[in-house]
Formats: C-alpha cells, sequence, structure tokens
C-alpha cells in the first residue's frame, strides 16, 4: 500500500519548495513531535507558538495552510518513565497527552491543523510500510552495532563527542548524564550511500537548513562521511515493530520523523499528501537538527519523496545560564507567566525578545519591562487614547479626514514601509522579532504622529479648521490601529480582536481574520462613521510577581 503514496510522485513533478502558495497547494508548517515523559515547559511552547505565528501570519495572507504538531510516544525512555510511574507507557502517554500538552496549546491559542500521536493507528501502520518499502530495496540491512548509548536522546554517541564525569563515567553532552554502552544486532539503513546526494542538497540550496549557523554545522558534520544508521532495537519493546522482524521494533527517531509524512496521507490519502507534502517549514531545536537536516532527507531521498523547503533551528532557551530542559530542572510552567502576563503578551514576548535561530535568555524583569514599556505604554496607551479622545470630541463616531497633509502622509508611508517589512520578515524570513519590531517601530511613530499634533490642544479652537484638522488627526490614529490590529493578529490574536471591536471595524470592514497582510497599508480603508468605543485595557497594569515565581 505505500508505494502507492509516492510511485506517482516523480519529485521532478512536484511542486518545488516556497514561500508562497497557490490554489494547488498548502503551506505546511510542523513543530517537532514532543517526549511525553514530562509536561511542556517554556522551550517546547517557544517553538510552537514560532509555528502557530507563522501559520497565522500565512493564513492572514489569504493561503491555504496546515500547522501540525503532536507527540512522540515511543522508545526506551518513555518506557522507563512510565515504568517509574507505575502505568503502562500507553498510559502514561494517554496520561500526559490529555491532560498536559493538549490543553496547554488550547490554551496557548495554538491553531494546529491536526495534533498525531505515534501510537496511533494511522501512523504506526504507515510507518512499516514506509520502512518495508526500503527494505525491499535493499536500503536496509541486518548487521551488529555496539557503543554508547544516550536514553535521553535516544541516540548512540560517537566516543569523542562524550564529556568525562567526575567519577570517571561518559556523559551525554546534552543531558550531562552518563552514557550506557549497549550492544545489539540491529538492522541498518544506508545512510553512508547519501552522503555525497545531501552535500549536493545543501549546496544547491542554501535556504535549505536555517540559520547559517546551523547549516555549516550539518555541512561540516556530513563532509566527514556519514556511517550507517541503526534503524531498529531489540533490547526493549515499546516502539512499533519491523514488520518483517516483530523481534525488533523500530528506532524512534525513524518512527518520530516520519509523523510529517503519515499526518498528511502517506499511505492513506493520496490527494491530500501529494497537495501538502513536503512541509514548506520544519521548526526544529538545533539540538534535533541533524535528524531532520540529515537522516530525514536520506529517508526522503531512498524513497523517492521530494525534500521540505526549510529546516529552521530555533535556539535554547536560557534560564540563568542553563538550557531550559526538564532534565537541568531549569523548567518553567508556562501558566506561571501567563496568569501574570496574560496569554497574548506571552506569544508576544518570547517571539519579540528572542531573535529565532539564536540562543536566548528569559528573565521575569526583563519580561516585565517590555510589557509595561511596549504593550501598556505604546501599544495599549494609543489604543486607550485614541478611543476616548474619539468618544470625548466626536460622540464615538470616527470622523472623516478632510485636512490629510504633510504629517499624515508620512504616517501613512511608514505604515506602508511596517508591513512590507514585517510581512518579508515573518513571511519570509523566520525573523519573527525582526517582523515585530518593525510594527511596534510603526506604534512609537503614530504615538510621536500624536505629540506633535496635540490632538487635545488642537480642540480647545472651535473653528471648522481646527475641527477638520481634528478630525483629520484622529482618523489618521484609528486608521493606523486599525492597520496594527491585522499585523499582529498572529502575534496576539485575542487582544487584536479587542481593538477591532473597539475601532467598529468588523461593522465594515468584516472579520479580522479576513483582512489581508498585504492589504492592511491600503490608506483609508477604516470608513468614516464607523462606531469607535473605548473598551477594557488591552495591556491591564503588573501586579507584583509573587517572589517565588
Amino acid at each position: 500500500m505505500a508505494a502507492t503514496a509516492h510511485e506517482k510522485l516523480d519529485p521532478a513533478e512536484r511542486r518545488a519548495p516556497r514561500d508562497g502558495a497557490d490554489d494547488a497547494t498548502t503551506f505546511y508548517v510542523t513543530t517537532p513531535i514532543y517526549y511525553v515523559n514530562d509536561a511542556p515547559h517554556l522551550g517546547h511552547a517557544y517553538t510552537t507558538v514560532a509555528g502557530d505565528v507563522l501559520s497565522r501570519w500565512h493564513r492572514q495572507r489569504g493561503e491555504k495552510v496546515w500547522y501540525l504538531t503532536g507527540t512522540d510516544e515511543h522508545g526506551q525512555k518513555i518506557m522507563r518513565t512510565a515504568d517509574a510511574n507505575g502505568v503502562t507507557p500507553q498510559e502514561w502517554c494517554d496520561k500526559l497527552v490529555g491532560e498536559a500538552w493538549q490543553p496547554l496549546w488550547k490554551h496557548l491559542e495554538i491553531a494546529n491543523d491536526d495534533f498525531i500521536r505515534t501510537t496511533q493507528e494511522r501512523h504506526t501502520a504507515r510507518v512499516q510500510e514506509f520502512v518495508q518499502d526500503l527494505y525491499d530495496k535493499g536500503e536496509i540491512y541486518r548487521g551488529g552495532y555496539e557503543g554508547p548509548y544516550c536514553v535521553g536522546c535516544e541516540e548512540y554517541k560517537s566516543p569523542g563527542e562524550l564529556l568525562d564525569g567526575e567519577d570517571g563515567s561518559k556523559l551525554c553532552p546534552i543531558h550531562k548524564k552518563p552514557v550506557e554502552m549497549l550492544k545489539e544486532e540491529n538492522y541498518f539503513f544506508k545512510l553512508s550511500a547519501y552522503t555525497q546526494r545531501l552535500l549536493d542538497h545543501y549546496e544547491a540550496n542554501p535556504g535549505f537548513i536555517q540559520p547559517e549557523s546551523a547549516r555549516n554545522e550539518v555541512v561540516s558534520f556530513v563532509r566527514q562521511g556519514l556511517e550507517d544508521l541503526s534503524i531498529s532495537r531489540s533490547t526493549f519493546d515499546w516502539g512499533i515493530p519491523v514488520p518483517w522482524d516483530p523481534k525488533h521494533v523500530i528506532y524512534v527517531w525513524v518512527d518520530a520523523l516520519l509523523n510529517y509524512a503519515t499526518a498528511v496521507g502517506y499511505g492513506s490519502d493520496q490527494a491530500k499528501f501529494e497537495q501538502t507534502f513536503p512541509a514548506d517549514v520544519h521548526l526544529v531545536g538545533k539540538d534535533i537538527l541533524r535528524f531532520h537536516a540529515v537522516i530525514w532527507p536520506a529517508m526522503l531521498m531512498a524513497n523517492g519523496l521530494p525534500l521540505p523547503g526549510k529546516i529552521a533551528a530555533n535556539g535554547w532557551l536560557m534560564v540563568g545560564g542553563e538550557k531550559m530542559s526538564k532534565s537541568n530542572l531549569t523548567g518553567i510552567s508556562p501558566h506561571q507567566l501567563t496568569e501574570h502576563f496574560g496569554v497574548d503578551a506571552y506569544r508576544w514576548y518570547f517571539l519579540r525578545a528572542i531573535h529565532f535561530g539564536q540562543d536566548g535568555s528569559f528573565s521575569w524583569e526583563d519580561f516585565s519591562a517590555r510589557y509595561t514599556s511596549e504593550l501598556a505604554n505604546d501599544y495599549g496607551n494609543l489604543a486607550s487614547r485614541v478611543a476616548a479622545m474619539v468618544g470625548k470630541y466626536f460622540g464615538g463616531t470616527l470622523p472623516e479626514a478632510t485636512a490629510h497633509g504633510d504629517a499624515e502622509q508620512a504616517i501613512a508611508d511608514a505604515l506602508g514601509r511596517a508591513v512590507a517589512e514585517a510581512d518579508s520578515r515573518i513571511g519570509e524570513k523566520l525573523d519573527f522579532a525582526g517582523g515585530i519590531e518593525a510594527v511596534f517601530d510603526f506604534v512609537k511613530q503614530v504615538n510621536g504622529y500624536l505629540t506633535e499634533q496635540e490632538p487635545w490642544k488642537v480642540a480647545k479652537d472651535s473653528s471648522p479648521e481646527a475641527q477638520a484638522r481634528l478630525a483629520t488627526i484622529l482618523y489618521t490614529a484609528a486608521e493606523s490601529l486599525r492597520a496594527v490590529a491585522v499585523l499582529l493578529n498572529p502575534v496576539m490574536p485575542a487582544t487584536s480582536e479587542k481593538l477591532w471591536a473597539s475601532l467598529g471595524a468588523a461593522e465594515h470592514l468584516g472579520a479580522l481574520a479576513d483582512q489581508r497582510v498585504q492589504d492592511a497599508a491600503a490608506w483609508g480603508r477604516l470608513p468614516a462613521g464607523a462606531t469607535v468605543t473605548k473598551g477594557e485595557v488591552l495591556f491591564p497594569r503588573l501586579e507584583d510577581p509573587k517572589k517565588d515565581a
């Protein structure tokens, strides 16, 4: 059955990876599927929010989008965690997914189109078919292996990358825990045969791996020569059985990587698969980059399937100088932050403060300072002032701008630049921080415009000329906020909806979700006569944080 999933797929005839979308294809974004050995922390949420903002941005462009996330539920690490908690691996996975992972994504307003679990039959059966295809093609053979193995990484390590422990043991460089010496008979994928093909692809597609530092690391690693990959395990049984030898289970990383294909119809829905696969963007942590940039494309090459457009590695989220992880005990629950700052501010902060692709440090103090300065004082105060002045001077009805001059044109021109910059950076370059900064620079410019024009002073003059000037100033500010609501909707959907309602935009322009990023700079879309109301404060003043937070 698996053969029918790709026999018709000549890679040369498949759509080329692209940044935009057309009527026939889907912009396909994925996160890693996360291990469910514990509850999610800020690092998991960071990648998932980034994928959500990217997906929402492309939807706001009017494109067809498919956003996939999910959980990785096989492997020795899951089996041991379940055993330590006195339950079966499946019971452990069901509990964590149902009580921790899916509820958090709902809480953070993650608008994923699918949530795949690797224990689902729609996945396990297709994985067996894919691996059987490779075996039938002679890409897999039986052999033996002995070497240091990290259960946390679910990966054999080379001796040269291990760290020395204080007790003389050898430690995994990522988890800082002792590795185990493992010897077993396994099945191997001929990964070494794809060394040159991978290097050729990297050279022909320089944007395939991002950022450039990550690309350089992968290229250097592959140039050293690849070894064949052990793709089965026989020392435990919590996994998908190898179809021709059920005493073995399929290596958890082969299992996991294939979710990107099985979730969109590989072997089961040919039409959906051809329309969606391969992914335009795989978002991954840099510690799992090699799996995605080396093993995954080699597997696809071996089975005649097209390769993804981009593999974008985000950096590590640091707290107190340590990588955010469960094993290092620096994990902070996202709920601790959303309870204090709110969900929208949470979504905004991590993408605004940390440049995607680079390591970034989180601190409560930095979050508080940025919230107060940019969200409350710049953005929230602007929305509040404009609504209050329209209410005070024009009875809540947006006036017509009849005295549009150089100052107003400067704002309109600045909006055009902000839209272009934000669209390029977020939609194309995955530079979320740069795109958000472009929008907030425009917000600051509108605040500066109001400060210079002083509408509260102009309002004291009852002459027709002054009243026309006052109307134009307030219209300009309100129209600017209309565009800001569109641009920030992918980042802060709840707040943007509140602003959209405050401006009376839905009645005249339709739903916020239907507004297009590329049209946001078209000046004059918000019509005079719209009812402007001063709703609740977008970003309330923060209470003092708990000392133990």
